[in-house]
C-alpha cells in the first residue's frame, strides 16, 4: 500500500485553519458574495417579520381613483371645482 504524499489543502478560517477534503476547493470571497446575494433579502433584527404592503404614495393600489395632477392644475386654471375642493354657490 502507497501513502499519499499529496499535501492537503488547508483553508483559514475565523475558528482557525481547516483541512479540505481533497477535490473541495476553499469558498472564495466571490463564492460568498453570489450565495449571498441569491438568498432572500431578511431583515437583521428579525429575520422571522413578514414584508409590510407598501401602500402609500404612488403604490397605493386602494387609491388609483385618484384624479390625474395634470387635469386638476388645468381645472383649477378653468375654474372648474375639483372632487376634493367643491366650489360653494
Amino acid at each position: 500500500m502507497t501513502e499519499d504524499i499529496r499535501p492537503t489543502a488547508t483553508e483559514i478560517t475565523p475558528e482557525g485553519e481547516q483541512t479540505l477534503v481533497p477535490g473541495v476547493a476553499p469558498i472564495t470571497l466571490r463564492d460568498g458574495l453570489v450565495a449571498r446575494m441569491a438568498a432572500p433579502m431578511t431583515p437583521k433584527r428579525n429575520p422571522d417579520a413578514q414584508q409590510k404592503a407598501c401602500d402609500i404614495g404612488l403604490f397605493d393600489q386602494a387609491a388609483r381613483d385618484q384624479c390625474d395632477l395634470i387635469d386638476l392644475l388645468r381645472a383649477v386654471e378653468r375654474g372648474e371645482s375639483t372632487p376634493d375642493h367643491k366650489q360653494e354657490d
